[in-house]
């Protein structure tokens, strides 16, 4: 068990301890130097560069560098670029329309390192000075466009930003990539709110005519539909006098049938009626002439009348 554990103690002091150590100094020799992906290493001794190391991989600076090699991590300098894609957003870059309205653009644009020595050496502030160059070239060339243009052709915008800038940051050594307008906005907070009331007030005179469009529409369907319901009725109206007509001459065709029926008409509408009747007797002269002086008490209804032969019926 001990001796177990003085292995694993020593294994562990080799690997983690001696091993890191011993790399390190190697490397502070320059035997050997590991350039990772997307890392770029610029060797540079007594003011003047010896080495730039721009693959990944494992290189033997006694080999590439000879003597130099030796003494460059001592009394030169080794600079780690980052070789990869950046990104930048700038925002509300403040430009005037044509029609003079404050507008603001912002403006994502993507830069990486093109060459190393010019980065190095030819500027001090590359990123720095790339995004003035893109502010400037922004306001530059996108000042005095009319409004709706600004508004809708960002595309075509993005692609002179581009064209203006890239010559000018490759001096430096610091290349330019996409450019996207990604936001055209108005910058004056009363404007905001003029155009705001506009739209409100449009979306009302829209919303009031699209109503008033809805009844015009429903009003014209309810009159056509009552115009023609009216013809229809008055169509009606006209066939029933030709029908009940038509009846009558076929039905006066047959003086027996015609008698028949107009008997039975006439007994309907004494019936349907609401006056009295009073049954009189036959052969009641005094009678009747006192119920038409109307100075005979009024006699009771009888529960069950009798049939009265014809000529002796009064209403």
């Amino acid at each position: 068990m001990g001796e177990f554990l003085q292995a694993a103690l020593i294994t562990f002091f080799g690997l983690f301890i001696l091993v890191p150590i011993l790399s390190a100094l190697v490397r502070s020799f320059g035997m050997y130097t590991i350039v990772e992906e997307g890392r770029c290493h610029v060797y540079v001794l007594f003011g003047k560069v010896i080495a730039i190391l721009d693959e990944p991989g494992l290189y033997f600076l006694w080999a590439r560098l000879g003597p130099r090699g030796i003494i460059v991590n001592w009394m030169g300098r080794c600079h780690v670029l980052d070789m990869r894609l950046d990104q930048q957003y700038l925002r509300s870059q403040g430009v005037n329309s044509e029609e003079g309205a404050p507008m603001g653009i912002g403006i994502w644009y993507e830069m990486y390192i093109s060459e190393p020595v010019s980065y190095l050496f030819k500027n001090t502030d590359p990123q720095g000075s790339l995004a003035a160059n893109v502010s400037n070239t922004t306001v530059r060339c996108l000042s005095n466009m009319p409004l709706a243009e600004m508004l809708e052709t960002r595309h075509k915008m993005s692609q002179v930003v581009r064209q203006e800038v890239s010559p000018k940051s490759h001096e430096w050594g610091y290349r330019l990539g996409s450019v996207y307008i990604r936001k055209v906005h108005f910058r004056d907070r009363g404007m905001i709110q003029q155009i705001e009331e506009k739209v409100v007030n449009r979306l009302r005179q829209v919303t009031s005519a699209i109503k008033q469009d809805g009844a015009n529409q429903v009003s014209i369907i309810t009159s056509t539909a009552e115009r023609q319901a009216a013809v229809e009725f008055a169509r009606a109206q006209a066939m029933r006098p030709l029908i009940v007509g038509s009846a009558l001459q076929k039905i006066s065709g047959d003086p027996e049938v015609a008698r028949a029926m107009f008997e039975i008409l006439e007994n309907q509408r004494l019936v349907d009626g609401q006056a009295q009747i009073t049954l009189v007797p036959g052969k009641s002269e005094l009678l009747t002439q006192m119920l038409a002086s109307d100075t005979f008490p009024e006699l009771p209804a009888t529960a069950q009348p009798q049939p009265v032969p014809a000529g002796h019926r009064h209403g």
